[in-house]
C-alpha cells in the first residue's frame, strides 16, 4: 500500500483562511512593512462563513468513488454514468493537463538556459534539456516512481520497482491514498517534477562541463538521489512524519537541485576569463528575448507545478493556488527590480527575470497554506534575496552562468523557511528549517562525493580550446545559427 504523496490542499481543506539608488531601498522597504500590516490584517479578518463553505465543497470532492462503487467496478455501466465518475474523470483530466504544463517548464528551461549564455553554445544547452528529461521519465518509471512512494519501508530508502497497471485491471486508480486519478495520470505528473531537478543543475554547469560526464551525472540524479529525499516527504517518509510540509518542492524539488548545482560548480570551477587578475568580467548571455521567452513559458508551467498539487480539480484549492503563486512572481520581479536598481544604479533585466523565478520558487513550499499578503511577502523578500545571492556568488568566484543555485537553492530555502512564518496550518519553523537543510545537504553531498568521482574517473571539463570554440562546435560539431557554422575543411 503507497504512502500518501503531497499533502494536497483539497486534503486539508480545514483552514482558517480568506479573509535613482536611495529610492529604490525607500520604496521597498515603504511596500514591505504596508503588506505586512494591512495585507495580513486582510487576511485574517475572513468571515468564518467562507472557511465553512469551503469545508463543505471538500468534503463533496473527497467522496471517493471507491466507497460508493466497490473496487471492482470502475468499468461497470452504473459507475459510468454516476456523479462519482465524473468527478473521477474531471480530477484526472486536470492533473494530466497540470503534467502537460508541467513538461512545457522544461521548454522554459532550454530556452532560458540559451539565452542566458553564449550562443556557442547553444545546440549544447538544448542537447543536455532533452537528455535529462527522456532519461529522466524512463527512469522514474524503472525505478524513481515506486522508490518514491513505496509504502511500507525504513523511512529513508526503498526498493524501486516497476509501476504499471494492465488496462483491464479494475484497481486503476491510486485508491491506496487519493482516488482522484489513475495509476497513469499520477506518474506522469510526477515523473515531470523529477526531471527537473537536474535540469536546474544543467544551467548553472553551462559552457565547460564535459557532455557524457553530465548524461551519466544526471541520470544518477534524477535516478537514484531525487527518489531517496522525495520520499523522506512525499513517500510519507521521516521528513513527513516530523511534520515538515512543502507543498510542491521548494525544498524536495529546487532547494535538491540548487544545492546540487552548487556542489558541481565548486567542483568544476569557473569559465575561462570570468575572473581575472583584473577583476569579475561579464559574460554576456547572446538572447535577452529568448531568456524571457523561457521565464513565461516557466511561469505557465508553474500553474500546473503548483496547481495540480492540489490533487485534484477542486476549484477553490486551485485557484487559490493559482493566485497566491502569480502574487509571489510579481513580487518577486518587483523586488528584484528596485534592488538591481539600487544596487547597480540600472534595471537588469536578467535580474527581473530571475525575481519572477525567485518568487515562483519562495511561494511553492506554501502556496495553499499562506495567505495571499503573505504571499507578496515571500515573493518580496525571494525577490530581494535573489539579487544579493548573485552578487554575492560572483564575489566568491563562484560561478553561475544562469543564476540556478540562488534561484532555486537560496529560494528555495527561504520559501521552505517562510512557511513557519506565515502559514495557517500551524507548521513548525525549526522542522521548515531541519527539513529543507536535510534536503538541501543530502542534495550537495551526493553530488559532491558522485561528481568528485567523475572528475578523478574521466575529467569534468573540457579544454580551454574547447571551451573557446564553443561546446557546439567541439561537442556537436554544429551551431545553433548556421552562419557560425565553421567550416569543413575539405
Amino acid at each position: 500500500m503507497k504512502s500518501p504523496p503531497r499533502e494536497g490542499i483539497v486534503m486539508r481543506f480545514s483552514w482558517e483562511m480568506c479573509g535613482s539608488t536611495i529610492w529604490g531601498v525607500v520604496a521597498m522597504a515603504v511596500l514591505t512593512v504596508t503588506l505586512s500590516g494591512n495585507l495580513m490584517a486582510q487576511e485574517e479578518a475572513a468571515p468564518a462563513a467562507a472557511v465553512e463553505e469551503t469545508a463543505t465543497a471538500t468534503e463533496a470532492v473527497e467522496e471517493t468513488p471507491v466507497e460508493e462503487v466497490g473496487e471492482d467496478a470502475y468499468s461497470s455501466e452504473e459507475y459510468v454514468a454516476s456523479e462519482g465518475y465524473s468527478t473521477f474523470t474531471v480530477n484526472n483530466l486536470w492533473i494530466c493537463i497540470s503534467a502537460a504544463l508541467v513538461f512545457i517548464m522544461h521548454l522554459g528551461f532550454t530556452t532560458l538556459e540559451s539565452g542566458l549564455t553564449q550562443k556557442k553554445n547553444a545546440v549544447n544547452i538544448i542537447f543536455k534539456n532533452v537528455w535529462i528529461v527522456c532519461t529522466g521519465v524512463l527512469l522514474y518509471a524503472f525505478w524513481g516512481f515506486n522508490a518514491m512512494y513505496p509504502g511500507d519501508f525504513n523511512g529513508y530508502f526503498a526498493v524501486g520497482s516497476w509501476f504499471g497497471q494492465s488496462l483491464n485491471d479494475t484497481a486503476m486508480t491510486t485508491e491506496a491514498y487519493n482516488p482522484g486519478y489513475t495509476w497513469w495520470g499520477d506518474f506522469i505528473f510526477q515523473a515531470m517534477f523529477a526531471a527537473t531537478a537536474a535540469t536546474i543543475v544543467s544551467g548553472a554547469v553551462a559552457e565547460r562541463v564535459k557532455l557524457p560526464v553530465f548524461m551519466l551525472f544526471s541520470m544518477l540524479l534524477v535516478g537514484f538521489a531525487y527518489p531517496i529525499t522525495g520520499s523522506w516527504k512525499w513517500g510519507g517518509g521521516w521528513l513527513d512524519q516530523m511534520g515538515f510540509y512543502d507543498f510542491a518542492g521548494s525544498s524536495v524539488v529546487h532547494a535538491f537541485g540548487g544545492f546540487a548545482a552548487l556542489a558541481c560548480v565548486l567542483i568544476l570551477g569557473p569559465r575561462t576569463g570570468k575572473f581575472t587578475a583584473s577583476g569579475t568580467q561579464t559574460i554576456a548571455g547572446h538572447s535577452m528575448p529568448l531568456a524571457a521567452i523561457g521565464v513565461f513559458l516557466l511561469w505557465l508551467g508553474w500553474f500546473g507545478f503548483n496547481g495540480g498539487s492540489a490533487l485534484s480539480a477542486d476549484p477553490k484549492a486551485v485557484s487559490y493556488v493559482f493566485v497566491t503563486t502569480s502574487l509571489a512572481a510579481c513580487a518577486g520581479a518587483v523586488a528584484s527590480i528596485l534592488t538591481s536598481y539600487a544596487v547597480l544604479s540600472r534595471p537588469d533585466v536578467s535580474m527581473a527575470l530571475n525575481g519572477i523565478l525567485a518568487g515562483l520558487v519562495g511561494i511553492t513550499a506554501g502556496a495553499d497554506v499562506v495567505g495571499e499578503g503573505s504571499s507578496i511577502i515571500i515573493g518580496l523578500v525571494a525577490g530581494v534575496l535573489v539579487v544579493i545571492s548573485i552578487l554575492a556568488l560572483e564575489k566568491l568566484k563562484i560561478d553561475d552562468p544562469v543564476g540556478a543555485v540562488s534561484v532555486h537553492g537560496v529560494c528555495g530555502v527561504w520559501g521552505t523557511v517562510a512557511v513557519g512564518l506565515f502559514s495557517f496550518g500551524g507548521h513548525s519553523l525549526l522542522t521548515q528549517i531541519y527539513g529543507t537543510l536535510a534536503i538541501g545537504a543530502f542534495g550537495f553531498i551526493f553530488s559532491a562525493v558522485v561528481f568528485g568521482a567523475l572528475k578523478a574517473a574521466f575529467g569534468v571539463r573540457v579544454s580551454v580550446e574547447e571551451e573557446t570554440v564553443g561546446l557546439d562546435i567541439s561537442e556537436h560539431g554544429m551551431a545553433a545559427y548556421p552562419a557560425d557554422t565553421v567550416p569543413t575543411p575539405a
